[in-house]
This record gives C-alpha cells, sequence and structure tokens, in this order.
C-alpha cells in the first residue's frame, strides 16, 4: 500500500502512526477507505468527527432533515447559526474545517428501496445512527445484499446499544436482532421519549470506534454481540447473538454460502 502522505498528514496523524496495531500501513489503509454515515444527528455527529479525524478518506453523509434548536443539545456537528439550514450543509461545513484532506459526499434525501442499496454499495462500511426502524431496515438489507459491514447504534433516554452486523463472515444481521417489521417493534423518539444528550456522544464514539476495528482488522468485533450501556447504573453489559436461520433477510446468504 502506498505511503502517499504529505508532511501535513504525517503531523495530522502522528499519534496513530505511533501505535504499533496501527502505523503507517494501517493510516494508509484509512486514508484508502471509505465510510457512509446515515444519520447526522445525535449518533452521526461524534461518529463523523472521530472518522474524519481519523484520517477516513472518503466519508459520505445521508440526511434529508435540517437544523432545529432542540437538536443542538446533543447533535455536535451543527450550531446556532446553522438553525434552519440543512444538516448535510452544516456537517459539512464542520468536518471540512476539522480535517480538510478528507473527501466528503453528502447526500441530501431520505432512504428507500429504490436508492438505498445503490448508495451503499459506493462504500466499504456502514455506520448507521437513524432514529427508526423503517429506515434500519432498509440499510441492513442493503448491507446484506452488497455484502458491507454495518456498524449499528441507536440510544433512547439514558440507555444506548451497540453491535456490528457483517452476515458475510457467518454473524446475525440487524433482522436477527429484531425481527419485527409491522411497525410493533418502534419505540418513542427523542422528542417523545427525551435523551440524555452525552449519551449519543458515547454511543457515537464507541461507533466509529468500531468501524476504524473494521477497518483496521483489528481487536474482536462486536460481530455476534449486542453491547448495552445503562448511563444511571454506569454498566455496559454484552450479550451473544445468534444467526436466525430462518431470516427473511440474511437466511438466503446464508443457505448459499453453505451450498456454495
Amino acid at each position: 500500500m502506498a505511503f502517499d502522505f504529505t508532511e501535513a498528514e504525517i503531523q495530522r496523524y502522528s499519534r496513530h502512526i505511533l501505535l504499533p496495531e496501527v502505523g503507517g500501513t494501517g493510516q494508509a489503509a484509512l486514508k484508502a477507505a471509505s465510510v457512509l454515515i446515515v444519520g447526522a444527528g445525535g449518533l452521526g455527529s461524534p461518529a463523523a468527527l472521530y472518522l474524519a479525524a481519523a484520517g477516513v478518506g472518503r466519508i459520505g453523509l445521508v440526511d434529508d432533515d435540517t437544523v432545529e434548536l432542540s437538536n443542538l443539545q446533543r447533535q455536535i456537528l451543527h450550531t446556532t447559526q446553522a438553525v434552519g439550514t440543512p444538516k448535510v450543509d452544516s456537517a459539512r461545513a464542520r468536518l471540512e474545517a476539522l480535517n480538510p484532506e478528507l473527501t466528503l459526499e453528502t447526500w441530501p434525501m431520505r432512504l428507500s428501496a429504490e436508492n438505498v442499496e445503490d448508495l451503499v454499495s459506493r462504500y466499504d462500511l456502514v455506520c448507521d445512527g437513524c432514529d427508526n426502524f423503517t429506515t434500519r431496515y432498509l440499510v441492513n438489507a442493503a448491507c446484506v445484499r452488497t455484502g458491507r459491514p454495518l456498524v449499528s447504534a441507536a440510544v433512547q433516554r439514558f440507555e444506548g446499544q451497540l453491535s456490528t452486523f457483517h452476515p458475510a463472515r457467518g454473524g446475525p444481521c440487524y433482522h436477527c436482532l429484531y425481527p419485527q417489521t409491522d411497525g410493533a417493534a418502534e419505540g418513542l423518539s427523542c422528542g417523545e421519549a427525551g435523551v440524555f444528550g452525552a449519551v449519543t456522544g458515547v454511543m457515537g464514539t464507541l461507533q466509529a470506534t468500531e468501524a476504524l476495528k473494521e477497518l483496521l482488522g483489528l481487536g474482536t468485533s462486536l460481530a455476534g454481540r449486542l453491547l448495552m450501556w445503562d448511563a444511571l447504573s454506569t454498566r455496559f453489559t454484552t450479550i451473544a447473538l445468534q444467526r436466525d436461520p430462518t431470516c427473511p433477510v440474511c437466511g438466503t446468504l446464508k443457505r448459499e454460502t453453505s451450498d456454495g
């Protein structure tokens, strides 16, 4: 892998390069990598900031919403001056100010069955920080079909959860964890239930960490495990996840892998 770093990049990423587990080879891998972030909100904000700071070469942001004053308690990509503007535009300004070396692609649109697979296929990995099950199911199915790893995070009130889904490597997909698709699984939104702002910061940062680990092949993946955090009790819990052999999303993949 070519180490085509500028002097400024060597200085910028020097603390990464000093790590034997990353080094110049790992930093070059990050520069060559691409990540799609679904949602420029409470989770997408810290995830995008840390992925950009880490030197991921190409980052895509998809969000069709505009910045509201109530967002600013947790969505740290945005400022008071950005209220009323598209979130992807606000995010672009902040991320380019942080790291002008990256390539940033913004997608001010709502994901649908018609466009999600094409968008997901453009990137190496997807970080999903959206706030509804409908979009999560769409993103998960697209990741399964395209073979892309999915790092998915969610928060509500004082709690968060995180996992990596990569059925191509034999683990479960998001639909295995939450099989309902009729809307019955939908929880209360942040606007209805509230959310402790810093919880989104912790979970979004953990999401970026897991994404970087996946891109670099470092440590133990969260694939096949669900990490849950209760901020009020300061307790992390990890449970094993099993693949559903009858899953309508990744079950076919499992059979094809076994038959092949």
